[in-house]
């Protein structure tokens, strides 16, 4: 059992990037590399600035689901020490896979330094992953009610009314949540931690700020596609919801090739080209470049941990 657990996960993921590799191959058996790359450099220096500030309030967002969480729990940390853990946290995550998993061992490691006991962790990644979640399927509702026929690019089969009243259940399920938090619900309670309903005043602000990291992540993308085709924001909006969605249900490494998939199927009037640049565009800024930052700070804490232990080691031994 513990063997089928410790490769099910990168088999899963593997599988995903095998069948995303498959169908891409499919869709883009036309496109040379020279197109790619001339769409590349037709991006305006306007859309990689712009790409590049929705790329920093994403990551501001996230560390607001940090903040959220640590309040919840009753601790006070400052919030540089929050802001650096959380971007290390979902920029080492987001790029492995498995983003839950690798999310909390970061976690675990830094905010246990503060104090962070392993049940408190669990609750804090639970939190966030809800408050990703809860902003996942608030705009998913909002997509679907602005642009229901936004659900024909994935299964054309589904009436427009389908979308309306999906978006209206989602809605009414957020607002019971709410509903939750006013009443005071008893706490979901498991094996390993329990997970109690925030404050109202918290539940509120996780409605506020849990979409922000979604519409920023979005907009890297919309500012790199090319205006020929562009179907607006809510529908780019609504398509990075299923792609990015999908990829991390694939546990593969950064969603690699899912995203891209459904991305390229969700939008059929655009050029591939130009949807692949905006892509590319994406993972450098959202993916790449924040991983190799991460990694850095890792380096520097266990650096510093490593000569704090060491310091405390040797103050034990002229105790002694």
């Amino acid at each position: 059992m513990n063997l089928v657990r410790k490769f099910a996960w990168p088999v899963i993921g593997l599988a995903a990037i095998l069948f995303s590799v498959y169908g891409l191959y499919h869709e883009l058996h036309g496109l040379s590399a020279h197109d790619f790359v001339e769409s590349l450099k037709a991006v305006s220096l306007k859309g990689w600035m712009l790409a590049g500030c929705a790329t920093l309030a994403a990551y501001a967002a996230l560390a607001a689901y940090d903040h959220l969480a640590l309040e919840h729990l009753g601790h006070r940390i400052s919030l540089w020490f929050i802001t650096i853990c959380s971007f290390t946290a979902y920029a080492l995550s987001h790029t492995v896979g498995a983003s839950v998993f690798s999310g909390a061992v970061v976690r675990y490691r830094a905010y246990g330094s503060k104090g962070l006991s392993v049940g408190e962790t669990g609750v804090l990644v639970a939190f966030c992953s809800f408050t990703f979640l809860l902003g996942t399927l608030m705009l998913a509702a909002i997509v679907l009610l602005i642009e229901p026929e936004i659900t024909a690019r994935f299964a054309a089969f589904l009436p427009i009314g389908a979308s309306l009243s999906t978006g209206l259940i989602i809605l009414a399920l957020i607002t019971l949540y709410v509903v939750g938090s006013l009443v005071g619900f008893q706490p979901l309670k498991t094996r390993w931690f329990q997970l109690e309903y925030p404050k109202p005043s918290l539940a509120l602000r996780q409605l506020l700020i849990a979409p922000v990291e979604l519409i920023a992540a979005a907009a890297i993308i919309y500012f790199a596609l090319p205006e020929a085709g562009n179907p607006g924001y809510m529908v780019i909006l609504g398509v990075f919801l299923a792609s990015f969605s999908a990829a991390l249900l694939s546990h593969a490494p950064g969603g690699l090739g899912v995203l891209e998939l459904v991305f390229i199927a969700g939008l059929p009037e655009m050029d591939p080209a130009g949807v692949l640049a905006a892509l590319a565009i994406f993972r450098l800024f959202y993916l790449i470049v924040p991983f190799f930052f991460a990694l850095l700070v890792v380096i520097v804490f266990e650096h510093s941990q490593f000569l704090a232990g060491r310091q405390a080691g040797s103050g034990r031994k002229r105790d002694e």
